[in-house]
């Protein structure tokens, strides 16, 4: 499956009126908070910092309000951590009066590199609608402006492209109106770790700042709800803002436009109407059911899981047409599973646990809802393990292998542990060979790390797990991650499986879960 931009616009949908009156009367109410910026800084080209740029402060917030601005001046202000939301200013006019328009070129950056880059130069295949920029003409001065669109950042990038030779330009009021629905105080992490703690802190920010009326996958791109994501939130949600009455929203969102045969979607628009993308992959489909057997073991609400089931039924019934006569999912070219994002990596393997791991969900669900189906579930369930053990293990190499060319890779060993597929030492041995014997066919994103994670300590592993969420998340940490990021490849932390590191998201949901981890493990 190549990793691009599905088009299936010929693709039926049915909307579910009943569904979508429950998600539209669960819309949040967002907070708002004002925070003011805490210095101008300059940067300065440093091959050892981050993405090759270094901040260092130049001027107080004071002083930059005493500051005139003339054409082609420029200031970055350092609003001192990551926030989303809404940018206010104040400005006036110096010297004589204002004889034409100002025009202002504003920047956004969730890091330095992207006001300090011009977006010119972006050479990606998403497009660079998402880059944060917006010009302003002011016609009259003073003006207090209240930017109409939502911006994610840290940094401010303020450009006087012109004003005319009569009058100079100062500013003496900026703020950010953040906003978020994580409402209400999240409860400490109880580790003694520091290192944990700090990891810990930035990844409630992360998911604090993707809470908005939904679930966002990233509040800077893409600002939608995907399925993936939601169920990385959902699980860090249970352990710090409780918002179990966001996560039921989301639910009934994907429940309530589905294709035409009752696959979800991978990812749901909600304004100005719920519109569900006509993007579908295999195992996003299969994770609302992980999605509702998580709600309702945190949330313990009988009457919406029941509600639901029928849906997720309907996702391991499209999943299990994919398998073959043996039990093993079908391999092709032309269709379409996340599992990372890794180019060259064959997803068979991996596809094969997700669906063993959420079949598994399903009968939990199935036992309550349609004690029947149970039964027959069961069944297919060890005819998908044995058929992972036949088809796709390897003795020789102690690891799975997946599609035709018997590919060995990360993502295959870690899902089928996860699985459980083979007996607890075969799956803990193979834990220990992926440190010994690391395949070629890595690991690109925390999401993919996330499940990394998971099975470690599925595996008694809990020392390892600690190890690599330190090596991990702790780097991004180092290098002064305020969130933590949707790509990171510690030896190429400028890496972006988009063309270029200005488009990637330096806020991402599916990063968040170190809390989950540090607050559910007591690690």
């Amino acid at each position: 499956m190549s990793q691009a931009i599905q088009h299936n616009s010929q693709v039926m949908m049915t909307r579910h009126p009943k569904f979508l009156r429950t998600a539209e009367a669960l819309r949040p109410a967002l907070s708002r908070q004002a925070h003011p910026p805490i210095a101008v800084v300059e940067a300065h080209a440093d091959a050892a910092a981050l993405f090759g740029w270094r901040a260092e402060p130049v001027s107080t917030l004071a002083a930059f309000y005493q500051r005139e601005l003339s054409s082609g001046d420029s200031v970055i202000i350092d609003f001192g951590s990551h926030y989303v939301g809404y940018l206010h200013f104040l400005c006036q006019s110096a010297g004589s009066p204002p004889d034409a328009p100002a025009h202002l070129q504003l920047t956004f950056g969730e890091t330095l590199s992207e006001v300090c880059e011009p977006f010119s130069d972006y050479q990606g295949w998403l497009s660079s609608s998402w880059l944060q920029q917006q010009d302003l003409w002011l016609d009259v001065l003073p003006a207090e402006i209240d930017l109409p669109r939502r911006y994610c950042f840290r940094y401010l990038k303020v450009e006087v492209k012109a004003v005319s030779r009569k009058f100079r330009l100062q500013f003496t009021q900026i703020e950010v109106n953040a906003v978020t629905s994580a409402s209400g105080a999240c409860p400490a992490a109880t580790t003694s770790d520091p290192q944990l703690r700090a990891i810990d802190n930035v990844a409630v920010l992360t998911l604090q700042n993707c809470m908005q009326e939904v679930f966002e996958d990233g509040p800077k791109r893409d600002r939608r709800l995907w399925l993936g994501d939601l169920r990385l939130q959902a699980l860090v949600n249970d352990v710090t803002f409780a918002r179990h009455d966001l996560v039921r929203r989301c639910l009934y969102l994907f429940a309530g436009h589905t294709r035409e045969d009752g696959m979800v979607s991978a990812n749901v628009f909600v304004q100005p109407d719920v519109i569900a993308d006509d993007t579908f992959l295999f195992d996003y489909s299969l994770f609302f059911v992980d999605v509702l057997y998580n709600y309702l073991q945190s949330a313990e609400d009988m009457a919406t899981a029941r509600e639901l089931w029928p849906t997720a039924r309907r996702q391991v019934e499209l999943a299990l047409t994919r398998c073959d006569a043996s039990g093993i999912v079908r391999d092709s070219d032309d269709w379409w599973v996340f599992i990372d994002w890794q180019a060259s990596l064959n997803k068979q393997a991996a596809a094969q646990g997700v669906l063993i791991y959420c079949l598994q969900r399903a009968i939990w669900l199935a036992e309550r809802f349609e004690p029947e189906l149970a039964a027959s579930y069961c069944q297919r369930l060890q005819q998908l393990k044995a058929a992972a053990l036949d088809a796709l293990w390897d003795p020789q190499q102690g690891f799975y292998v997946s599609g035709a060319r018997r590919q060995v890779s990360w993502a295959s060993q870690i899902w089928l542990v996860l699985a459980e597929v083979g007996t607890p030492q075969q799956r803990r041995e193979i834990m220990r060979n992926l440190e010994k014997n690391p395949p070629a066919v890595a690991m690109n994103t925390p999401y993919l790390r996330h499940h990394y994670i998971a099975a470690l300590l599925q595996c008694g592993l809990r020392d390892e797990a600690i190890a690599q969420i330190k090596a991990y998340w702790g780097a991004m940490v180092d290098y002064g991650a305020d969130t933590f990021w949707e790509i990171f490849d510690p030896a190429h932390p400028d890496f972006s499986p988009y063309g270029s590191k200005l488009i990637n998201s330096y806020c991402h949901a599916w990063s968040c879960t170190p809390a989950w981890f540090i607050r559910q493990y007591g690690l």
